[in-house]
């Protein structure tokens, strides 16, 4: 009994603790960024779906109805709904790129009147950008209650309803309301969640979460991020006291009247502070979330200062939003994203944890990995460090959106496959006619050389035999890729510019479509061949070059220390305490 129980553990984990509960997810204002753009940022740390699937916009019949699908990202996967661990839909009402054949078809939760006219956005375990550069992020966060879901009651998660606000809406403003009034009318499951929504504009932070196990509704606020700051949230709330009648804020018209029938809040407490009534601490252990945002922040206003720590889950330690030091680019955000705590007392790439080679890969397993020989749990009490970059993240993105360009050349989704810190970033456009295949396939159980999300997963895997060694060649190769797209950013935007001032927009799409195109071919096969050449290079521990095959490359003299080298046989002494 025991064994099956542990077995079912171990089963069990798999699917409700990797697919969404940790993401890092950001807003840049328009003042705050170093062109006057809004860029929303996020890094889907789920080793779930890794697909980007290009959803193509569409013309409706009076009268019909969409299909609302379960997400997996909000409780794990659930067979009754179809679809599979890898495959988060199959559907054939979404274009090309969610028919998937072998894979179970999904099944509705419910179904809500369609528009008459739907847009074409980029869709992944959330959505990311639709044709009119509205653009969103998400993270997932603990709340006091996570409902499951149930036809009739309960039929939408933020997954599918940030698809239907790309769908519909044009502006942030726009996609929070119809997004609230979705909760209202139609139910919430789930976790909580945090969507960052941003038009070319504003940017938005919208919270929301269930309320009972059984209930109807939801609970949802939004709060404007000033246009010079930057805002980061990390698995926790970070909406804190609502404020009535404000501008810069947005919520349902139950919040204050659930709080008070939960018996979570009275109005003699004073403001209703949405992270601790609603909210339920940090995922897993103390400064699993908190950290990130000190970090963030830090690396955005290093002049602030702000302590590394705090005296608890709820600290207003850390602003809703800071001015940055320096405007932001592009790089700048996803740099935040590839961070380990280098240079910080938490450096993930040192110490024993990170062996010899400093790897900052820290395999968080479950229970089970501290089990003992015999299989039961071991007592060992403790946790890693859980940084901004993680090994099980299956994407990251960095959007733009940009006022003074048709909104088709404006909205820029710089996408980078598998987890930051090894990813490339690759542009796409939002006026872009299709994708490339490459970044539409994805499947973890599969290994696909024409699928660009197994390439950089491939690579990253290898990477951990020697990290500080690889790093270094990936980086180069990196850096290449990026340094052209970035350089010749201007040059195609003006081109395709060019082309819709003539009143030839299909043309403008067109350029834009092929450079993405062009681009991507490029990095799958220089990837695939950065992985033959990192076995060839490092093959059996050695360095193996043209000036040299088997040159030594040995470990570091403090981790031969620390791991007992010194304690081998380097006498025919028998030692003392050996058999």
């Amino acid at each position: 009994m025991k064994r099956f129980l542990l077995l079912a553990i171990l089963l069990f984990i798999p699917c409700t603790a990797l697919h969404g509960f940790a993401c890092t997810t950001s807003i840049v204002g328009k003042d705050a960024s170093y062109d006057g753009s809004v860029m929303v940022s996020h890094s889907d740390d789920g080793l779930g779906d890794g697909r980007l699937v290009y959803v193509p916009a569409m013309d409706h019949e009076p009268g019909s109805m969409r299909k609302v699908f379960y997400s997996h990202c909000a409780l794990g996967f659930k067979p009754e709904w179809g679809g599979s661990e890898t495959q988060r839909l199959m559907t054939g009402d979404r274009g090309p790129g969610y028919n998937t054949p072998g894979v179970p078809r999904s099944v509705p939760l419910g179904y809500i009147p369609e528009a008459a006219h739907t847009y074409a956005y980029f869709d992944a375990n959330y959505g990311i950008m639709n044709e009119h550069q509205l653009s969103i992020g998400e993270c997932t966060d603990k709340a006091k209650v996570h409902p499951e879901p149930q036809p009739g009651k309960r039929i939408f998660y933020s997954a599918e309803l940030s698809r239907v606000a790309l769908e519909r809406c044009k502006t942030a403003r726009e996609a929070v309301k119809l997004m609230g009034k979705l909760i209202e009318k139609y139910g919430y499951y789930g976790t909580g969640e945090t969507l960052t929504v941003a038009d070319s504009n504003e940017g938005w932070v919208m919270e929301m979460c269930g309320y009972d196990m059984d209930g109807t509704g939801g609970i949802w606020a939004a709060q404007r991020v000033p246009d010079d700051r930057f805002f980061v949230a990390a698995n926790q709330f970070r909406i804190r006291d609502i404020r009535t009648g404000a501008d810069d804020m947005m919520y349902s018209k139950n919040i204050f009247d659930v709080a008070q029938q939960k018996g979570w809040w009275k109005p003699a407490d004073g403001p209703l502070d949405f992270t601790a009534v609603y909210g339920d601490g940090e995922f897993h252990h103390p400064y699993y979330s908190l950290r990130r945002v000190w970090r963030a922040q830090s690396l955005a206003a290093p002049s602030l200062k702000l302590p590394a720590w705090a005296e608890g889950p709820l600290t207003r330690v850390y602003p809703f939003a800071v001015k940055p030091d320096q405007k932001l680019a592009v790089k700048d955000i996803f740099a935040i994203h590839r961070d380990n705590y280098e240079g910080t007392e938490f450096d993930l790439t040192r110490g024993l944890a990170a062996g010899p080679f400093g790897d900052p890969n820290r395999f968080e397993g479950q229970a089970e990995s501290v089990a003992d020989k015999e299989g039961k749990l071991s007592p060992v009490v403790g946790e890693f460090e859980r940084p901004l970059n993680i090994y099980r993240c299956v994407y990251a993105y960095v959007n733009q959106s940009r006022k003074w360009l048709p909104a088709a050349i404006g909205g820029l989704a710089w996408f980078g496959p598998d987890r930051p810190a090894t990813a490339v970033l690759m542009p796409f456009y939002a006026g872009a006619l299709n994708l490339p295949a490459s970044i539409q396939r994805a499947d973890i159980l599969k290994f696909d050389r024409g699928s660009m999300w197994t390439a950089f997963n491939y690579v990253a895997n290898y990477a951990m035999l020697k990290y500080s060694y690889m790093i270094k060649d990936i980086q180069a190769e990196r850096d290449r890729f990026e340094s052209s797209a970035f350089g010749t950013q201007q040059a195609l935007e003006a081109s395709a510019l060019a082309f819709w001032k003539k009143g030839d927009h299909k043309g403008a799409r067109w350029i834009l479509t092929k450079h993405s195109e062009k681009n991507s071919a490029a990095v799958l096969k220089a990837w695939w061949k950065l992985s033959e050449n990192l076995y060839l290079k490092y093959n059996d521990g050695y360095l193996n070059t043209s000036a040299g095959i088997a040159q030594a490359v040995f470990y570091p003299a403090w981790w031969l220390k620390r791991v007992g080298y010194e304690n081998g046989p380097t006498t025919y002494e028998k030692k003392p305490g050996s058999n």
